[in-house]
């Protein structure tokens, strides 16, 4: 899609989030080059390419914790407070002793506000959320004795109680054993059949291909952007491989 094609579009629908010409620095390095295209909503787009790569960055972006340094962004009328963020897991501190049920009711914020407490009806949408993430039981339990695949099962359990149309996920199935892995794609399978937006991280080709119908391959630029079985050809891998393999050693900040 041209600059000009895309500047047209911006102008006359809300049919996804868009991107037009962006790029993003980070610590001075350039992490997304050039990059446009646009996210429609009601979709499943996974995003993948190497370390460094700018994925978790291109997700900050849309989530409004970084700016572009060059073009634009229209998010198709979604304000950003109503976007569904699940970060990697390790970038969650979970020593201090919340409880499982606290967690989960912090995807009721939106509702909540500063000023507002928590009522029964919530309390319920929250233990009904853990229900169907597999977790009965463990209501007043603390985050910090739950295991890699029993935290994400709660973080999974908050978008559920959030209820947002548009869902970011950056690789959600990191360090998890297989059973929760299915179980998180069977949620993600109800979202995607209630025609919700779903913009996911993973670095795993053979779920991407069997999951997921859009891919962006990043290599700080965009290398394809499309079908799933397009976007990752060989030559299309090659080509971010080799992008990436030019790259100075750096620290995976991205």
């Amino acid at each position: 899609m041209d600059s000009h094609t895309l500047g047209s579009f911006f102008a006359v629908t809300h049919s996804g989030i868009c991107f037009q010409n962006v790029s993003v620095y980070y610590n001075r390095q350039r992490v997304i080059d050039d990059l446009s295209g646009i996210f429609k909503f009601g979709t499943m787009t996974a995003i993948t390419g190497p370390n460094g790569a700018g994925k978790s960055t291109l997700i900050k972006t849309i989530m409004g914790e970084l700016l572009p340094n060059t073009g634009k962004i229209d998010r198709g009328g979604i304000s950003i407070s109503a976007l569904g963020y699940l970060p990697q897991s390790l970038t969650i501190d979970r020593s201090f002793p919340v409880s499982v049920i606290d967690t989960v009711i912090l995807g009721a914020w939106q509702r909540i506000g500063p000023f507002g407490g928590v009522t029964s009806k919530m309390e319920y949408e929250a233990a009904d959320a853990l229900s169907a993430v597999g977790l009965n039981g463990f209501d007043r339990r603390s985050i910090c004795t739950l295991s890699a695949g029993q935290f994400q099962r709660v973080l999974f359990a908050r978008l559920l109680l959030q209820d947002p149309k548009v869902i970011l996920l950056d690789e959600p199935f990191n360090l998890i054993d297989t059973r929760t892995t299915g179980d998180l794609l069977h949620i993600i399978t109800r979202w995607r059949d209630e025609r919700r937006t779903i913009i996911i991280i993973l670095h795993n080709f053979e779920q991407i291909r069997a999951h997921f119908p859009n891919t962006l391959l990043l290599a700080r630029k965009p290398i394809a952007w499309g079908p799933t079985d397009n976007t990752l050809s060989s030559a299309n891998l090659l080509t971010a491989q080799s992008i990436a393999d030019s790259w100075f050693k750096e620290p995976e900040l991205y």
